[in-house]
């Protein structure tokens, strides 16, 4: 992975059909939960072509299994077991922090690299210390390294979240499905991928059962078995390829597309000008005009935090004024001081992003700070005149699949 990659990008219209990949933010999830069984996991509508995706399929493999990918699929075996430390040099990832769950519920021992990933804000993994001490185990730092061990199993608890973590809601379920006894989760954080998450887990035989934003109830099983699960489409893909038809004034069929998974989002941007239809299991979008919006982010089916540089995008096609405010990480607007390299007009308000839309935009060299920066800045390229260069482009490529031919069969060649 070339860290160091630039892409430049011209000016263009999206026209044509897309197929959205598989959910990267589920594929990660999946993953971890396959150390919890010895057994063969085939997972369908797999996004092989992700960094992301690459970097966890490689751990898998320090950690004794191998893996075959064609397609969409991939196929998981165990070759050596009981490996419970994660020895690792390359580009560490957040979901490493599930790895550890998963090790220390099925070994009683984990060490991981601390996690990495996209740098908002704090983020901080108290939360995973906390559920991990909750069901029995020693959690400790050493070195660049997180470790836990736990003596004859982890026991079922009660776990009270006091955020709606994803992360932590994951790993309190992954580490509850083979802890003895049940464990209840209170306050946890319900979204797309951890439904999916816990969908392919039943099928492997836990027991666990959702009573909405209040609890999970995980009923602790002695083993998992293994099993074939289809990922659920990328809604963060789905989103972006909908508002690219839209501010390029183009017309899109998006195949593939999560409906049940982006009701609110659909809802604010057919108020903001989006025109769209339903077409059996896709979306057409025939472009439209962009009108100024007003959002907050906030726990699912609302908007969630990694959409918003999308519609801060949105906002600067738009001609008015666009208020954005991120609930969950307040203040993570670093892209917006990139968009203003290529004219986008904003200033941060208390924990409110402003945007003045409707300048026209031109090219220039900018910076991915983060995957959802990384495609906000290539959405604002498309929209420009002259050439933009997107520094750390690497970044794009950690959750967009085959990025470069979707474009190029949309009518948009990078280079």
């Amino acid at each position: 992975m070339d860290q160091n990659k630039t892409i430049a990008i011209q000016k263009g219209v999206l026209n044509g059909t897309v197929k959205v990949s598989g959910a990267k933010n589920s594929s990660l999830r999946l993953l971890a939960a396959s150390i919890l069984t010895n057994e063969t996991i085939e997972l369908n509508n797999f996004p092989n072509g992700l960094l992301d995706v690459q970097v966890h399929l490689e751990m898998l493999s320090v950690l004794g299994k191998e893996y075959s990918s064609t397609d969409d699929t991939v196929i998981i075996n165990e070759v050596k077991s009981n490996i419970s430390t994660l020895n690792w040099d390359g580009r560490s990832i957040r979901n490493t922090l599930l790895i550890l769950g998963a090790l220390t519920a099925r070994f009683g021992s984990g060490k991981v690299p601390l996690p990495g990933g996209c740098k908002l804000g704090e983020r901080k993994y108290d939360l995973h210390v906390m559920l991990l001490e909750k069901l029995g185990a020693r959690v400790w730092e050493e070195g660049d390294y997180l470790c836990a061990e736990v003596n004859n199993g982890l026991i079922g608890a009660d776990i009270h979240l006091p955020m709606r973590s994803t992360g932590a809601t994951e790993n309190s379920i992954i580490c509850a499905s083979i802890a003895k006894g049940k464990s209840t989760i209170w306050n946890p954080h319900i979204r797309p991928e951890i439904i999916d998450l816990i969908n392919m887990l039943n099928k492997m035989g836990a027991k666990i059962k959702v009573y909405g934003q209040k609890c999970i109830v995980v009923e602790g099983v002695e083993e998992l078995q293994g099993v074939k699960h289809s990922v659920i489409p990328d809604n963060m893909e789905a989103l972006t390829w909908a508002i690219g038809a839209v501010i390029t004034n183009g017309e899109i069929e998006i195949e593939n597309f999560p409906f049940e998974h982006l009701e609110v989002p659909l809802v604010y941007l057919r108020e903001s000008g989006m025109k769209f239809y339903k077409g059996g299991a896709n979306l057409i979008v025939k472009g439209g005009e962009a009108y100024p919006i007003e959002i907050s982010t906030g726990p699912y089916p609302g908007i969630n935090s990694d959409m918003q540089p999308l519609f801060a995008v949105y906002g600067a096609m738009s001609n008015g004024i666009s208020k954005i405010v991120d609930l969950r990480f307040p203040g993570r607007y670093g892209y917006a001081e990139e968009l203003s390299k290529m004219g986008v007009d904003y200033h941060v308000d208390g924990d409110m992003l402003v945007i003045n839309g409707g300048n026209r935009l031109n090219g220039a060299r900018v910076n991915a700070l983060d995957l959802r920066a990384g495609i906000a800045l290539l959405l604002a390229g498309l929209t420009a005149e002259g050439e933009t260069i997107i520094e750390n482009s690497w970044q794009i490529h950690r959750g967009y699949e085959y990025l470069e031919n979707k474009l190029k069969n949309l009518g948009v060649t990078i280079k």
